[in-house]
């Protein structure tokens, strides 16, 4: 039996778009041995498509066990999708296509998976039960990357080029409170909002489940928006410097922030117009209200298919 090794590095929602890297290399290697080695198993548990799901800081006696003397010699997955030209130039081929195209691996329009388990639905169920009958929204309006010094401030809390600004949720918030439990899947150094429970110190499987069960869902370009393709629940989901030809989901009503109206300064722009981290020189807005309108969003939560959809699956 060939063994298959596929790294994977990068944030959480990196992880959760390489599930379906990992359905599409099953589908060509049916019989191999598929081994995962990457920075977060947890989203690969109880993948029922890998063999052996083994951590960065795991990989103790890894050439003993899976290298050494191993016929027909292992193949080795390790391309980075973010390297490609065809990510680099922008030409609107989904990040997984890229991947799986780098990698020698057919490409089906394969979608992300993932596989939570009743215990799990069990488990984290009370978390987010608020015992009054209402149903759940969920949001995530900042991305995910940590600060660097995770015991100083962040001095970078909001992100022009990814997150949807404090002020524009707080008035989406405004306008489903008291009809719905909304939680708010943040870091404790991310803006809060009022009338909303934080979810800050739960782990992924946790936040899975949490949108699993939820009624709606408003997300920005991060781990939050691949989960919810990956259990099949749209959400509404607001872009700014990325694209969502590149890393969003069909299924999803995905909200394009519009041109910018100023002048960005990209001297040090180097293979992308636009840093994720909101370098404040790059901005081409006056204005957060040009780059995103409470009202468009609402209006968006409350249309089909988000609401429909989510109705029937509960």
């Amino acid at each position: 039996m060939q063994k298959i090794v596929l790294q994977v590095s990068g944030g959480i929602g990196k992880h959760v778009a390489a599930t379906a890297v990992v359905r599409a290399i099953r589908k060509q290697y049916p019989d191999g041995q598929l081994i995962v080695v990457s920075a977060y198993p947890i989203v690969f548990r109880h993948n029922p498509y890998i063999d052996k799901n083994i951590a960065y800081a795991e990989q103790l006696s890894f050439y003993d066990n899976y290298i050494r003397g191993a016929n027909p010699k292992p193949l080795f997955l390790f391309r980075e999708p973010y390297n490609e030209s065809g990510f680099i130039n922008g030409d609107k081929t989904h990040l997984i296509k890229v991947w799986c195209e780098a990698l020698g691996i057919a490409y089906n329009g394969e979608l992300p998976e993932l596989f939570l388990t009743r215990m799990e639905y069990e488990r984290y169920f009370p978390l987010f039960n608020a015992g009054n009958g209402l149903p759940n929204m969920v949001m995530q309006t900042h991305g995910w990357v940590a600060p660097a010094n995770p015991d100083q401030p962040n001095p970078h809390p909001y992100s022009w080029a990814r997150d949807i600004p404090a002020s524009i949720a707080q008035e989406v918030v405004e306008a489903f409170k008291g009809r719905y439990n909304i939680f708010h899947i943040r870091r404790k150094d991310q803006p809060a909002l009022q009338h909303t429970f934080p979810v800050a110190d739960v782990d992924f499987r946790a936040m899975a489940v949490l949108i699993a069960m939820s009624d709606i869902r408003l997300f920005m370009d991060s781990f939050a928006q691949h989960t919810a393709a990956a259990l099949g629940k749209p959400s509404v989901v607001c872009w700014i410097a990325n694209d969502p030809e590149q890393f969003g989901y069909k299924m999803h009503h995905n909200i394009i922030a519009p041109p910018g109206t100023l002048r960005p300064d990209t001297r040090n722009s180097v293979y992308r117009e636009f840093d994720i981290s909101g370098i404040d020189i790059q901005c081409p807005y006056a204005d957060v209200r040009e780059i995103m309108q409470a009202e468009k969003i609402i209006a968006a939560l409350q249309e089909e298919p988000v609401a429909k959809v989510v109705a029937k699956s509960v």
